[in-house]
């Protein structure tokens, strides 16, 4: 009875633009993220741009929440609306925990394996940037969103095992030379693979948004 009566509502449609432009500053800052570890002299710029996208995200955030708390109807769960956003969040706050770590020990030369990862977290960057729009119309778009959603499941279990891959080709390339370099290194491709467990999370937060709404 009560979804049937909120379907006749009028529905704050501001969530879908804010959505929309966390997601343009996430596929931002992944895009930052992949010339950061492409490497050279240019990396601490574009640590620095990482991070300023995740200035913006965090702004765009708190919008979020504020609308949460003064709408009256909102386009699905307030729990829901929380939890995609803080996941989304989660995912371009992990890519500015890499670019720390990148200025922290001054890294200005990355393995393969990781600059693989950052074009495949890029590409989950732009599938979240697709998805969020057509929950404006879930019951439209229910096999488009769990497709989606899949691919972003795929892409974090590339990146797990380009992660492994990583780790072994560290250590074999530092078991008689640098323990130091060997630690950078796995430093960074933990942070590299959490950035992927974060979209995935916002994968099963759409996941159960959908679920819930049909």
């Amino acid at each position: 009875m009560m979804r049937w009566f909120r379907a006749f509502l009028p529905k704050e449609e501001r969530f879908f633009d804010l959505f929309d432009r966390h997601a343009q500053t996430v596929i931002q800052g992944a895009v930052a993220l992949q010339g950061m570890l492409n490497g050279g002299e240019e990396t601490p710029v574009y640590c620095q741009r990482v991070n300023q996208f995740e200035n913006d995200a965090d702004n765009i955030t708190r919008e979020v929440l504020t609308a949460v708390r003064r709408t009256f109807i909102t386009p699905f769960d307030r729990g829901d609306i929380k939890n995609l956003i803080t996941s989304l969040d989660d995912a371009i706050d992990q890519m500015q925990q890499t670019a720390k770590a990148v200025m922290l020990f001054e890294v200005r030369a990355f393995e393969p394996p990781m600059r693989e990862i950052g074009g495949l977290l890029i590409e989950c960057a732009n599938l979240v940037g697709r998805a969020l729009p057509l929950m404006q119309e879930i019951g439209k778009n229910v096999a488009m969103l769990t497709a989606i959603t899949e691919e972003l499941g795929k892409l974090e279990g590339r990146v797990d095992d380009l992660h492994d891959i990583g780790l072994k080709e560290l250590f074999l390339k530092h078991r008689d030379g640098s323990a130091m370099d060997f630690i950078v290194g796995v430093e960074i491709y933990d942070h590299l693979e959490k950035v992927a467990d974060r979209f995935d999370d916002v994968a099963n937060e759409i996941n159960s948004i959908v679920i819930e709404q049909v």
